[in-house]
């Protein structure tokens, strides 16, 4: 059953929640909502059968939230604070690629983010201007009304079944309505490069676990390094996985490995709440 809660911008939020103890939110990467990742979906259930209670949302812009351009990274701070409030104003954060950096952004602002899990956060160099090159063309194809361009863009340099499979797919509608919201994950990869990292996240003081896949792309683990010499507290950590991609059940138990005994697997199996 899908709940909603509204920012205090005004936009409507969409989540999914399940199970009850340890409150933690998720946020998606640049191609991840409820209706196209069953991957997280399955996730979700997995975590709340070990202890947590979890919001699965769909971004502004996304899914059955609501919002219309342009999308920006207050607009997705805005959302994580209005779920923080659907759970008390205190909760873990994971943050999904870009989406960690979305993570980052909200844990420098919003009180209440008591630990951070930050999934193969794609960063360019420190104080690059790579990020903000991106972040320009994003929004020169959004304002051009041309969400396929957008798409290539965005998987210029992947492997190129994957632009191919979405163009191709019957959810193309659904990717294609979210486009305009890549804008805010450009954003938020450029804010990563505004100004010298361990200044930029001075007030992230939250434990910071940094996760990546055993066999992932050479510049995930660079950009692993900076997260881990650039925040107050954070470790690496590996989870068998490739491509981007990571197995269910092993991220679940690693992340239920930061639960107090006497809150992993003490609930019942969990239901939508």
């Amino acid at each position: 059953m899908t709940d909603y809660v509204r920012a205090p911008d005004g936009t409507r939020i969409a989540f999914d929640r399940e199970g009850s103890g340890q409150p933690l939110i998720l946020v998606g990467g640049a191609g991840q909502f409820r209706a196209v990742d069953p991957d997280t979906r399955e996730l979700t259930t997995a975590l709340a059968h070990l202890g947590f209670d979890v919001l699965h949302p769909d971004r502004p812009g996304r899914g059955d939230s609501g919002g219309d351009p342009p999308f920006d990274l207050d607009r997705e701070v805005a959302a994580v604070q209005a779920l923080l409030h659907a759970v008390g104003g205190r909760a873990w954060l994971y943050g999904s690629s870009s989406g960690g950096a979305i993570a980052l952004a909200a844990a420098a602002r919003l009180p209440g983010i008591e630990r951070l899990f930050l999934w193969e956060v794609p960063l360019g160099p420190e104080c690059g201007t790579d990020g903000a090159e991106y972040l320009d063309a994003v929004r020169e194809l959004v304002a051009a009304g041309d969400p396929e361009g957008v798409w290539r863009l965005y998987t210029d340099g992947m492997p190129p079944e994957w632009f191919r499979d979405m163009r191709d797919g019957p959810r193309w509608p659904l990717f294609e309505r979210m486009a305009a919201t890549l804008e805010a994950d450009a954003e938020a990869l450029a804010w990563t490069q505004s100004a010298p990292r361990s200044r930029l996240w001075a007030s992230v003081t939250a434990p910071a676990v940094v996760l990546l896949g055993t066999d992932t792309f050479p510049f995930m683990a660079d950009a692993a390094a900076s997260l881990v010499r650039s925040l107050h507290r954070a470790e690496r950590v590996e989870i068998p996985g490739s491509g981007h991609r990571w197995r269910v059940a092993d991220l679940a138990e690693r992340l239920a490995g930061y639960l107090p005994a006497e809150v992993r697997g003490s609930s019942e199996a969990p239901g939508s709440r």
